[in-house]
Order: C-alpha cells, then structure tokens, then sequence
C-alpha cells in the first residue's frame, strides 16, 4: 500500500516503512527533533542505521542521550556523525559491542573474485587495525612517484597492491629516463605507522571508553588495549612555554596535542584526516614581532586541509577561535558556522568549558540592511580617494613609458642616419644617454596629482 501511494519499488517502501517504524518505536525523542526542523534526514538515517542492533531495553537512554547531542553536530561530515553514534553505543553497551567484534572477529576473509574485463575483484573483512595500516601503505607507495606520473591516485593504489605481494616499490609511469622513480626494482621496507587516540584509563583496562582509530573511525577499550600491546605510547599534552609560542613551527609535543583534539579538518563538514592537514594559526603568526600576537598556542591552532587552508587565506573566509576550541566560520556572503573539536565530542576529559552564546542581533531585516548599506557606503568613500589615486599613478606610467620609447627612438633614428649629436637647439634631449624602458616599482611622476 505505501508502495502504490508513493509511487515507490516494494524495496524503497520496504526501507521507508523501516525507518518510520524506528523512528516512532525505537527512537521517539530523534522523530521529535527531526519533526521540529532541529535536525535533518541524513543525520537520523545514519542514527537509525547504527543503532538498529542495540538491545531493546537500551535503546530509550541512547535515544534520550543523542537527542541532548544532537544540536550540536551542525556543520558535521557523515563520518563524524558515525564515529559520534558509534561510540555513544559502545559507552552505553560495551557487552554487545564485544560479543558484535567477536562475531565479526570469526567472520573475518578475504577473497579475489575474476571479472569477464581481463581485472579481478579483491573483497573481505579484516581487522579495523590491519585495514587501517593496509590503507596507509597503499597511499604511501602511491605517492612515491613523481609529479608527471599520468595516473590518478586510485589507479596508483589499485597498481601499488602488486608491489605489495614481493616488497618492492611502486616504478613511475611518467617515461622521462631520467626520473629517479622510474624504476620499481628497489625494495620498499618503509615501515606504515597507524595512530591510535584514547584515554589512559582505557589503555591501562580500568575504563571501557571507545578509542578512535586514524583511517578508521571509532574501536572498543578491548581493540585499543590489542592495538597498544604492539604499539609505542606518546602523552598528549597541549602546553606551550613562552618561547615556543614565539616560534611559527609548532613543537612535536604541540602538534600531536592539536591533531588528538581535532581528528579531521575544522571547516564544517570537512572529514579530511587531521594526519594530512596543516596546522594553520587562526590568529595570523606575526613574523616580523611574535610576541605582538598569533603565538603559537594550542588555543590559537587548528587543523585545516590544503583545500580549506587555500580557502580561507584567499577564498574571503574569516574564521575565529574561541577559548574552549570552537571555530567560528563567516562566509564572503556573510554566514556563519560553528564547528567543534571532533576529538573533545569523543573524550570528554578535552572538553573546556563552553564560551557564552553570542547576543543575537534583534535588528529587524530592514534595519540590517540599512545598516549593511552605510558599512557599504563608508567602505567606498574611504576607497573612493584610494582608488582615484592609483587610476592617476597608473595613467601617469603609462604615459612616461610612452614618452621614453618615443626618445629612445628618436635617439636610435639620429644614430642610424647622421652617426653625430644634434646640433638643433630644439629637442636637446636627444643627445642624452638612452633611458631604461622599465619603470621601478616606487616611481611617481614629479607633477603631483590634480
């Protein structure tokens, strides 16, 4: 019947009828946010999709427990909102999240399938661990190439598996003979380094709070303590002495504190690892007087990717960071968004305490653009005069540009046809030496501007 009313396959209604059943069933507090507009689809669905498996006696406290939480994940990727998920189950029902990993533990494979294009197909289940270190070594001989290598990163990863079964790296496909990565008879022993973040409770076992995985997402206190047993251990620990702060390269200390608390890249909705972005002063370090601002703090750092680094040194973007780490975004056109730490959502012992909301702004719309207008208005009487300015400089080079070919020519034509000075007493100039076709960056006519 849904299916015929909504012009729907028995399989999409199948679905549709599913969530709604969850929704009203499992998780009536989530239907009422997404009922009020407080939240949309795409975060429910993956909220329905990750509890469906939590015992019916829990499900009311997870439901209660991310519907607090819930305000707060705007401007988050798809797999924020899954390791936020994720981990709020474990918190609340480690038990079946260990008997769930044990299951998966014996299902565990892997598989070639061939396909009819002369390819073949690589599928299985493996240890969240194994995947993670197996990912970054794809990546790590992808990248071993040089810049004119024509294929796509994928295709690198897809042709780097190979290079994997007999340890050797991955050649260069760019042709030139003298590109040093041409070859792929060297062996490729690089070791792969995976990092795991979590509390110290959970790695000395006195805790069941979840860890998070680098490449990978969130794990349970059991494959944290499997992971640390192999694995060596780095404090976190964000302070800064007072000449540190004055240097614009990060201590190692400094750096690692950043990337534990942020996860992935701050710009909202952006789920770039935090191990490959930059770490980007939000407070622009100044090299010229340090100690005039943007220090090199933790409260004055974040993680951004190259895309969203280039995006707001030129795209207009202004950012703000304020004192419990939050980032405050405002667009060219004018928006704002806020984005939190992903690592202070998943160990509480980062959190700070939150900053006051702003005042809202009670102007009405048409006070706003009025007030919009007169900013507008001030902005261009006070680069009216700016740019009349260089319209003139402008103009004026150009001009003795002009002028000098024009000598320089006559002087050419003098030497060319008469091979003596002038004796003309007009135009005496042309007896002087040649002039430079070239104008210096600071010069300004002798006339001053009308």
């Amino acid at each position: 019947e849904v299916a015929a009313a909504m012009n729907l396959s028995p399989l999409a209604a199948s679905y549709l009828v599913s969530d709604a059943e969850a929704l009203d069933v499992r998780l009536p507090a989530i239907a009422a946010l997404l009922a009020q507009g407080r939240t949309d689809w795409r975060t429910v669905r993956l909220i329905i999709g990750r509890t469906e498996l939590v015992a019916a006696q829990l499900i009311a406290r997870l439901d209660a427990s991310l519907a607090e939480r819930i305000g707060a994940w705007q401007g988050w990727s798809r797999q924020r909102i899954i390791n936020a998920v994720d981990a709020a189950v474990r918190v609340l029902d480690p038990d079946a999240a260990r008997e769930r990993q044990g299951a998966a533990q014996a299902d565990r494979h892997l598989g070639i399938r061939a396909l009819d294009n002369g390819m073949a197909e690589v599928y299985g289940t493996v240890e969240a661990g194994v995947a993670a270190a197996f990912d970054r070594r794809l990546s790590q001989l992808a990248k071993q190439v040089c810049a004119g290598d024509p294929r796509t990163l994928d295709q690198r990863r897809a042709d780097a598996l190979g290079c994997l079964s007999d340890s050797r790296a991955l050649g260069c496909a760019c042709g030139r003979p003298e590109c040093p990565h041409r070859s792929d008879t060297e062996r490729a022993g690089h070791r792969v380094v995976i990092n795991v973040v979590a509390s110290a409770d959970t790695v000395d076992g006195t805790s069941t709070q979840p860890g998070y995985l680098e490449g990978y997402g969130v794990i349970d206190a059991g494959q944290v303590r499997d992971l640390v047993a192999s694995a060596a251990l780095q404090v976190i620990n964000p302070d800064t002495s007072p000449l540190e702060a004055l240097r614009y390269q990060p201590s190692a200390a400094l750096e690692r504190a950043v990337r534990c608390r942020d996860l992935t890249c701050r710009f909202p909705g952006c789920a770039r690892p935090a191990a490959i972005c930059d770490l980007d002063h939000t407070v622009a370090f100044n090299h010229a007087d340090p100690a005039a601002g943007g220090l090199t703090v933790f409260e004055n750092l974040k993680c951004l990717c190259r895309h969203h680094h280039r995006l707001k040194t030129f795209g207009g973007w202004r950012d703000e960071q304020l004192a419990d780490g939050t980032v405050v975004w405002t667009s060219p056109s004018g928006h704002t968004y806020r984005t939190a730490a992903a690592g202070v959502d998943l160990f509480g012992q980062m959190r700070k305490p939150p900053c006051a909301p702003p005042t809202p702004d009670r102007r009405s719309r048409s006070a706003e653009r009025a007030s919009r207008i007169t900013r507008a208005r001030k902005h261009n009487r006070e680069q009216r005069p700016i740019n009349e300015y260089e319209r003139w400089l402008a103009r004026a080079r150009e001009r003795e540009l002009a002028d000098r070919r024009f000598r320089n020519h006559m002087r050419d034509m003098l030497f060319v046809f008469k091979r003596a000075p002038s004796t003309s007493p007009f135009c005496r100039w042309v007896n002087d030496p040649r002039e430079p076709e070239e104008l210096p960056p600071d010069w300004t006519p002798d006339e001053p501007m009308p």
